[in-house]
């Protein structure tokens, strides 16, 4: 018994290890600029310039349809799906990563309804989902490389974001109850919705749950 615990815990020790070395790594890449213009323990009213965005669509479940996103945009990132990448060198430079990857549902839920507004099945429920990938601030539309047919590169203006940040594993659950937070500290302050949630992972899936950066982010005018 000691001897498999202790091979446990090195076991541990190693996935531990790995994912403090991913969230080090997260920690210090490129994130969006911003400025909080109000904050209350962990929410946050911020002021975000301007940004370029991949984003592409998929549909089924928010998990699914999340790491299938995922997938895509990593692959025109890291220039492994390009068209012309063989032809012309600048198609294949790869697009250094950024943090975080966001995702809103496509078709806006109603905001007349909390139950709409907040309830898990929403966010679980087969939809159009999007998700994005920040471009660093260095590129403009004209000098990132061409992209897949199913993605999409847009600018961003700027806008107005309330916030709640939180720790775990961002799952719908998780979501569903930072969401209703968020909303109700909104209301407290006067704080009118202009469209739909979106969220916002910071991390790599390796990085232990405890240790990620999550966010529910709402625009207000």
């Amino acid at each position: 018994m000691k001897k498999r615990t202790w091979i446990a815990a090195g076991l541990a020790i190693v996935v531990l290890g790995g994912g403090a070395v991913a969230w080090a790594q997260y920690r210090n890449i490129e994130k969006p600029a911003f400025e909080v213009v109000a904050q209350s323990e962990d929410f946050e009213v911020r002021e975000y310039a301007p940004m370029i965005v991949a984003e592409v669509t998929h549909t089924g479940p928010r998990s699914e349809a999340l790491n299938n996103g995922f997938r895509r945009l990593a692959a025109y990132i890291f220039a492994q799906d390009r068209p012309g990448a063989e032809a012309n060198a600048k198609q294949g430079e790869e697009i250094a990563m950024t943090s975080p990857v966001l995702l809103d549902q496509t078709q806006e839920i109603a905001m007349t309804s909390p139950v709409m507004q907040d309830g898990a099945s929403d966010r679980d429920a087969d939809g159009a989902w999007r998700t994005r990938f920040v471009m660093p601030s260095q590129y403009t539309l004209e000098t990132l490389p061409q992209t897949p047919e199913d993605i999409t590169l847009t600018e961003v203006p700027g806008r107005r974001m309330a916030a709640v940040r939180f720790s775990g594993s961002g799952t719908s659950s998780d979501l569903e109850r930072e969401e209703a937070r968020l909303r109700s500290w909104m209301a407290e302050n006067s704080l009118e919705a202009t469209g739909p949630a979106e969220y916002a992972f910071y991390d790599a899936p390796m990085v232990p749950s405890p240790l990620r950066r999550n966010e529910v982010m709402i625009p207000v005018g």
